[in-house]
This record gives C-alpha cells, sequence and structure tokens, in this order.
C-alpha cells in the first residue's frame, strides 16, 4: 500500500457536484493498494499515519501528530499511485489491485484509522470520478510505502 500525506487546512471530495467527504485542519490521504497489498500492510500504514508527526508544536517545530492536535482524516482512492513508467509514454497499472481485493482492502484501511483515532474517517468512493479540493499547509507532503517499512 502506498500513500501520499498532505498537512491540510481543510480539504474535500466532490463527486457528481455533491461534497462526499470533507474536513478541516488535518490529513489528506491518497490511498493506492496494490495486489500484493493484504491487512498487515493497512495495519501498519494505518497507524504509521496517525502517530506521524508534521504538525507544530508550540515552538513551530514538527513535534505533533493528527491524534495530538485532533485533527481530522479524509482518505480518497488512488489507483494511479501504482503507475509504472518505465516503458513508453503511456503509465501501466498492471500492479494495482483489482475493486474485488482492492475496495474490502480500502475500507479495512479506513476502519483501522478510526479505530486508532476514534474518530470518522472521510472518504471518497472507490472507483468513483472525485474532484479533490484542498488547502496544503506548509505545504508538506509525504509519501508512505508498506513495502518499504525498513
Amino acid at each position: 500500500m502506498r500513500i501520499v500525506v498532505q498537512r491540510v487546512n481543510r480539504a474535500s471530495v466532490t463527486i457528481e457536484q455533491k461534497i462526499n467527504g470533507e474536513i478541516g485542519m488535518g490529513l489528506l490521504v491518497l490511498l493506492g493498494i496494490e495486489e500484493a497489498d493484504n491487512q498487515t500492510d493497512a495495519d501498519w500504514l494505518a497507524t504509521k499515519l496517525v502517530n506521524l508527526r508534521i504538525f507544530d508544536d508550540e515552538n513551530g517545530v514538527m513535534n505533533r501528530s493528527v491524534l495530538d492536535i485532533n485533527g481530522e482524516i479524509l482518505v480518497v482512492s488512488q489507483f494511479t499511485l501504482h503507475a509504472s513508467t518505465k516503458k513508453g509514454n503511456r503509465p501501466s497499472y498492471i500492479k494495482a489491485a483489482r475493486p474485488e481485493q482492492a475496495i474490502p482492502l480500502y475500507e479495512y484501511f479506513c476502519m483501522s484509522l478510526e479505530k486508532i483515532s476514534k474518530k470518522t474517517v472521510q472518504t471518497g468512493v472507490f472507483g468513483a470520478d472525485m474532484q479533490v479540493s484542498l488547502v496544503n499547509d506548509g505545504p508538506v507532503t509525504i509519501i508512505i510505502d508498506s513495502k518499504n517499512k525498513e
């Protein structure tokens, strides 16, 4: 599993001109799932994400997590995070998990985040045509891959 994490002042995801998920200060998470991923990857990433210290403390040092600031989380599925661009100019998505595998893992990841954070996680809709709006704070953008744990 691969995530792109953005520290935001606010973010939303719109589907067919209706807001589906919306947060204030917190984390916008773009989530890509590949065929080799499983619940162990989801649990590791969820724990890593909520404890990631990328919010400023009273001294302006990134030393607080989304839990510490009582922030919110918006998760949007994005299979294109597993695009391969090695050959030619058209990306290949052969490593991205098929919906029958990816949807349950996407839902599991979101439930794992809710369990750890004890807050409702906002989401997009898997496979939908979504428009994501955000105000990136910093900007702070970090990529984490469960296959690179060490």
